[in-house]
């Protein structure tokens, strides 16, 4: 492998794990990880013993395959730091963006509008991705307290698996329950800032 195709390797990881963390379903999800994650390991390991055996005449390609290889193998194995890593950079990102979509749904220009369920909304665009696994957003509104709950995914599960949430409210009621489960779990759930919250699960 020279030099070029090293650099390509790194940006069809790069790619790989981005469409992995924005769009893949979470079925397939697991299988491309165990698969990529193996590669990874024996491509690892036949560059270790590479290096081995050149050791009296060892060139930087050579060491530069070895880290490169091995550095991609155990952020792929511990992809939840990574994915958190992105997430982070993500936030920082589209912070604007998605502070401008819950001043749409304030003003109700963004409501419900989906036949299957009574709370998501179906954003008018598909990039940038806000809202991962569609595009979609959870609105809920509480009549009793006019408190508004923007709910955008970060990574979108179905079923009885935990999805993890970026949720903006100023729902005095919804900010009790968020602030209990940042104190009960605090690995997985934390204040942002002032009325954001990241959420593991419901």
């Amino acid at each position: 492998m020279t030099k070029k195709g090293l650099i390509w390797t790194i940006v069809v990881w790069v790619i790989l794990t981005l469409i992995n963390y924005y769009y893949m379903n979470f079925f397939f999800l697991a299988f491309i990880w165990l698969g990529l994650t193996l590669t990874l390991l024996i491509l690892t390991i036949i560059q270790l013993v590479k290096t081995i055996k050149e050791r009296k005449i060892l060139t930087k390609l050579r060491i530069a395959k070895l880290v490169t290889f091995s550095i991609l193998f155990l952020l792929t194995l511990y992809r939840h730091k990574t994915n958190l890593a992105i997430e982070k950079v993500d936030w920082f990102i589209l912070e604007n963006k998605r502070n401008e979509i819950v001043e749409k749904v304030k003003n109700k220009e963004l409501n419900p509008n989906v036949s299957w369920n009574g709370w998501v909304c179906e954003l008018p665009f598909e990039f940038p991705i806000v809202s991962n696994g569609g595009n979609d957003i959870g609105i809920s509104r509480n009549e009793e307290n006019n408190g508004t709950t923007v709910t955008f995914w970060v990574f979108r599960n179905f079923f009885d698996s935990p999805s993890t949430h970026f949720v903006y409210t100023n729902d005095p009621e919804e900010i009790k329950r968020l602030d209990k489960k940042v104190a009960e779990r605090p690995d997985d759930n934390w204040k942002i800032k002032q009325n954001w919250y990241r959420k593991y699960g419901d």
